[in-house]
């Protein structure tokens, strides 16, 4: 894992891959490399920070260059073994082991058509002498992030949307529509950018610059696609070794040249990971997180420690136990600043303290259950979502009784919360909607009306483009199964807009890798050829996968309820960060500025602590806007609204 920038035809372009690089130094503290070459009437310029995880040695520095081809490359390939024996086997002769050469080499010999081979998770820049051109390419799902913008047949790129805002001197905007989509789901989602003037190179595809400033795009992998060929063969009968392919690619994870832990929340896609690792690296360490007993006891959260220690000591893994007790306050403006995006998730919080805990240990590489929720509907809105179809038959009067009784019902009070009647509320704010209304709103902030008067008048029709868009990416398939429809709009939306970017983010920020053995095209391939109705059996979420651990897991592990790797908002929010939410709500830039309103926020806060409605998580994405504003304000110089510097200058 690494950090990776250039410029191509960029006026200065040395001094901004220098300042690119320079601002992702905590991606890769191990080196440091440069690479420049003529392109026309200009220069490419690549940039690399390296984070040495396989061949530890000089052939694996980058930028790498060899007989006419140079690379900057962020990522792992799991089947590079394959792929190296393969090229051998056509006389190329490799100076190192790392997976860096394969990749150049397999661009070498199949060019874009090496990229449906790949698997792994990688962002990378090639550069043609012989040619001039640059391509960039990103993987599959969208694992590794790649930042871009463009100006009069020029390019430059990073790891992070940071680098780009430093290196670009001021002439960037920030972006409304993207606020207001931030706001709906708590992060940006990967078809739009926090920043005007830049963008995210979608998943799946590459970008090839020529030196007389044309630019070509191309798709080499498609979700939707993916899922059809899925549908195709359940409805064939060739149903996957589900645990076969979930071994098999844990095992390929597990390929480095430095120690490799996991996390461990004692719940089913952790567990299993951790079983299967176990397997192959007896005596791994793990990590997991606990909070302070009166936040846990405050916000009603299961005790996730115990499991975790149990699945440790049955399959002698060494565990660490971390207390996050954290000064809430400065993480809130260190995370703002890593995250790059507005993104209101608190487990952005725990991932980093974990991989800074590892980071401390020794610890390089870390696996994640990441994705398995997404790809197994394991989320509780994948089953709210599917009884909500059910609660629709329920006679109109009887509906009409219970949504009064559960509307009249604390969340909270003083001393604890109440999950259940939050769940309960939530699923009733959505329950009798259509089905993508519903699913959208199943796990998204507000509805339309609450948007509309949370917002500046004069961006009602930003809400709409907003919500429109997702009624696109939800129908753009020709599946018949209302489960899978929803994992691929999660997979498309949800994975890579919040959780794959957060990941990333927080891990990187403590020079961490986190691998996501569930985020793999072969496991993706074999969950959307199984049926919905094998994800969701009863009131069983991810059944299939429970059925593929249970010979590995204890039954206890593998069928406990659905834990949250998250945080205990209402308690911070009440207690920490209080004085905070007063002043942003009173006196923020976002208020000042007219892009937030203080009357619906007050009502927000006044309905919070009064326990009718619970909005710490909302109240928390606010706090984590108004920081993010805040740099930018700091950055650039103007109020939201105002251009910020010359924005013409990208685009």
């Amino acid at each position: 894992m690494c950090g990776i920038a250039g410029a191509f035809r960029w006026p200065d372009g040395k001094a901004v891959t220098d300042r690119l690089t320079d601002v992702l130094a905590h991606r890769g503290p191990d080196g440091a490399g440069r690479y420049d070459h003529p392109v026309g009437d200009g220069q490419v310029h690549l940039g690399h920070r390296r984070l040495a995880v396989v061949d530890l040695s000089g052939t694996g520095a980058q930028p790498m260059v060899s007989d006419g081809l140079a690379l900057t490359y962020n990522g792992e390939l799991y089947n590079a073994p394959e792929l190296r024996r393969e090229l051998a086997s056509h006389g190329v002769r490799f100076r190192g082991t790392s997976d860096t050469e394969v990749l150049l080499e397999a661009w070498r010999r199949w060019g874009t058509d090496c990229l449906p081979r790949l698997r792994g998770m990688f962002a990378f820049g090639i550069f043609d002498e012989r040619t001039q051109d640059l391509v960039l390419v990103r993987d599959q799902l969208g694992v590794k992030p790649l930042f871009l913008a463009r100006r009069d047949g020029g390019l430059v790129f990073a790891s992070e949307l940071k680098a780009l805002a430093a290196a670009a001197g001021g002439a960037l905007q920030v972006d409304h529509a993207a606020l207001v989509a931030s706001l709906l789901y708590y992060w940006v989602p990967d078809s739009r950018c926090a920043l005007r003037g830049a963008e995210k190179l979608p998943p799946g595809t590459w970008l090839r610059c020529r030196p007389d400033g044309r630019v070509e795009r191309g798709r080499y992998w498609n979700l939707k696609d993916v899922a059809a060929e899925g549908r195709e063969r359940a409805l064939a009968g060739d149903v996957p070794d589900l645990a076969a392919v979930v071994a098999e690619s844990t095992r390929r994870h597990l390929l480095s040249d430095v120690p490799v832990a996991t996390f461990l929340s004692g719940g089913l896609d952790s567990s299993y990971l951790t079983a299967l690792a176990a397997r192959d690296r007896p005596g791994i360490s793990a990590y997991t997180i606990g909070f302070r007993p009166e936040d846990a006891r405050f916000e009603a959260m299961p005790d996730d420690l115990r499991h975790a220690r149990q699945v440790a000591a049955r399959f002698g893994v060494d565990l660490h136990e971390i207390e996050i007790a954290p000064n809430v306050l400065d993480l809130l403006e260190r995370m703002t600043y890593h995250l790059d995006e507005p993104i209101g998730d608190p487990a952005a919080i725990n991932t980093f303290l974990i991989c800074e805990a590892a980071r401390r240990a020794g610890v390089k590489v870390m696996l994640s259950g990441m994705g398995a929720d997404e790809l197994f509907a394991g989320y509780r809105k994948h089953l709210a979502n599917v009884l909500a179809l059910r609660y629709q038959r329920v006679p109109g009067p009887l509906r009409r009784g219970l949504s009064a009784a559960v509307d009249r019902l604390p969340v909270a009070s003083s001393r604890r919360g109440y999950r259940s009647v939050r769940f309960a509320k939530r699923f009733l704010s959505f329950a009798e909607l259509s089905e993508e209304a519903a699913f959208r709103r199943s796990y998204t902030m507000y509805d339309r009306g609450e948007l509309l008067a949370l917002i500046d008048p004069d961006l009602a029709g930003t809400v709409d483009d907003v919500l429109t868009e997702h009624a696109d990416v939800y129908g753009d398939n020709d599946l018949d199964d209302f489960v899978n429809r929803m994992c691929l709009a999660d997979a498309r939306m949800f994975l890579p807009g919040l959780n794959l970017a957060y990941t990333d983010r927080s891990s990187m920020a403590a020079s961490t890798e986190v691998r996501v053995p569930y985020v793999d095209v072969e496991v993706v391939r074999a969950a959307f050829a199984v049926p919905g109705n094998r994800k969701i059996v009863g009131r069983q979420g991810k059944a299939v996968l429970k059925e593929a651990a249970v010979p590995v897991l204890p039954r206890e592990i593998a069928y406990r309820p659905k834990g949250l790797f998250s945080a205990p908002l209402r308690a911070w929010m009440s207690r920490d960060l209080a004085p905070l939410v007063r002043e942003v709500v009173h006196d923020g830039v976002l208020v000042g500025s007219g892009f937030l309103r203080r009357d619906a926020l007050e009502r927000m806060v006044a309905e919070d602590a009064r326990g009718q409605r619970d909005f710490s998580k909302h109240l928390w994405h606010v706090l984590t806007l108004e920081y993010w504003y805040r740099d930018a304000m700091r950055g650039c110089g103007g109020p939201l609204g105002r251009r910020i510097g010359n924005a013409e200058e990208f685009g």
